[in-house]
């Protein structure tokens, strides 16, 4: 079977293999890594349905991480899904409402995050040593909530690592903020920004491909490297999931070998609806991809009219992790469907650097058949959470209620009545005060109390990620503006 080779969606010259591509994180000209082909699944649905979480990972990920030894992989693997996952079966079904919810929240931080980040870490210090890096590796993310923490769960203590997290101060939980602020660890560091989440983004890019940081680093003995979904080694485990949903489903007989699923993904960045559409075209019988938005629908606009346009106002809103402008996963999908085209690829970038906004051709429009876009106000987030409790007693999220009302948008729209899972983003105790908001009320002025009260409430207990920072000191406390980034990156590093 042919090595899968990763080049960058901005330009075809540079090659490297995956665990390359894995230590970078980015490639050079600021363009993110895709395979030169996606290879099929090389067992049979019905022998996958036979394994557990940890072989389906294995099963996967062998073929798009080619240049891991077998004995690499299955280490990496192992040592990422283990204990620190509540239950047995590590990503769970739950069937309410007439779909199935696939819970990606019983990791370490109580998000669907921790599924590729508890194996990241992994990936990166078994490629430095493939690649004979000599360098600290220096992890450089910026967050809009769920993946900050989930990375510094990951990197925490890992030796030759340090880790770098931007947040936008004003712009997370309350819940989400104190799980950050109080990561232990003497290699992390987490710092919050004066603007949103799409500014920490873009600072943190602009940190990436400063060429002349990059000499200043390497001379003090660091590189970076990304924990965002901009990596292919947090994209490649998250594809996982979906054919384990979907093997889940063929052994409990509740599909037949083959039937095609639909899948509705809450999404911002696109990163964990790309990776479902990966598992579509590694064989996976995915019928539609629906994605869903929140208020910030620059990406239901983008599938209505092929016009990707971020010249609008952000709104802060329930669902902090889908507050995003910048989807900087779609340029993935953007590549493909221009047919593998870097130098296509490259001008929509420039176009939306420079004006914001990019107009897809016709032609790319109709390769996007397979998606359907849909979003959900504030009020109809909360009516999503509301009508699923009051009629199942089931509790999600504001993330997964987007996407249960897109998904009930959908099915009045289509009347496909396809069996149907939902990507579960998050647990509910991490926004305790719009989750209890919609099925109660939420009175208290502590998160932690509401977390008590939703518990009560729901019958559910307490994860151990809310009840072990209650009371936990706030360890990093540093906030500046989008311009001192770099400065506080240089603070921490001692250059």
């Amino acid at each position: 079977m042919a090595d899968v080779i990763y080049s960058s969606t901005r330009g075809a010259d540079l090659k490297v293999k995956a665990s390359e591509a894995v230590l970078r994180g980015l490639a050079p000209d600021g363009g993110l890594f895709v395979p030169d082909h996606i290879p099929h699944l090389d067992k049979t649905l019905k022998e996958i349905s036979q394994m557990n979480y940890q072989q389906t990972a294995y099963e996967v990920m062998k073929l798009l991480l080619t240049d891991y030894t077998e004995e690499e992989l299955k280490y990496c693997i192992e040592h990422a899904y283990d204990s620190k996952f509540d239950t047995d079966e590590i990503a769970p079904l739950t069937e309410a409402g007439g779909a199935y919810y696939l819970e990606l929240y019983h990791g370490r931080t109580i998000a669907f995050k921790d599924m590729a980040l508890s194996i990241l870490p992994y990936l990166m210090t078994t490629a430095a040593k493939k690649n004979n890096v000599k360098n600290e590796i220096v992890i450089l993310t910026a967050t809009s909530g769920d993946t900050g923490k989930a990375a510094l769960a990951g990197f925490a203590d890992v030796p030759g690592t340090r880790i770098i997290v931007f947040y936008p101060k004003h712009g997370v939980s309350p819940i989400q903020e104190k799980q950050m602020v109080t990561q232990q660890g003497d290699n992390t560091c987490v710092i919050g920004i004066e603007g949103n989440f799409d500014d920490a983004q873009t600072g943190v890019k602009k940190l990436f491909t400063d060429d002349n940081l990059a000499a200043e680093m390497d001379k003090a003995g660091f590189q970076f490297s990304s924990a965002n979904s901009i990596n292919i080694g947090r994209l490649v485990p998250q594809i996982v999931y979906y054919v384990y949903a979907y093997t889940r489903l063929l052994a409990g007989g509740r599909i037949a070998d083959g039937d095609a699923i639909n899948v509705v993904v809450p999404t911002g960045n696109f990163g964990n609806i790309l990776a479902a559409y990966y598992a579509k075209k590694m064989g996976l019988p995915i019928g539609k991809l629906i994605c869903a938005s929140n208020s910030n629908k620059v990406l239901y606009d983008f599938f209505q009219t092929g016009s990707y346009d971020r010249n609008r106002d952000f709104v802060l809103t329930s669902s902090p992790s889908m507050d995003i402008l910048i989807s900087s996963n779609l340029e993935r999908l953007i590549y493909h469907i221009a047919g593998d085209d870097a130098g296509a690829d490259a001008k929509y970038m420039q176009n939306l650097a420079q004006t914001g906004k990019y107009d897809i051709t016709d032609e790319m429009k109709a390769k996007l058949v397979d998606f359907y876009g849909g979003f959900a106000s504030e009020d109809e987030t909360k009516e999503a959470i509301k009508s699923l409790y009051d009629s199942t007693g089931y509790v999600i999220d504001t993330h997964t209620a987007v996407a249960s009302h897109v998904y009930n948008q959908y099915k009045k729209d289509t009347n496909d009545n396809t069996v149907t899972v939902i990507a579960s983003t998050a647990s509910p105790f991490k926004f305790t005060r719009a989750v209890l908001g919609a099925i109660d009320k939420a009175e208290a002025e502590d998160d932690f109390e509401l977390a008590d009260q939703l518990a009560a409430k729901a019958g559910l207990e307490i994860p151990e990620a809310v009840s072990s920072i209650r009371n936990a000191p706030v360890r990093h406390d540093t906030v500046v503006e989008v311009a001192d980034m770099e400065k506080a990156v240089k603070n921490f590093l001692n250059m």
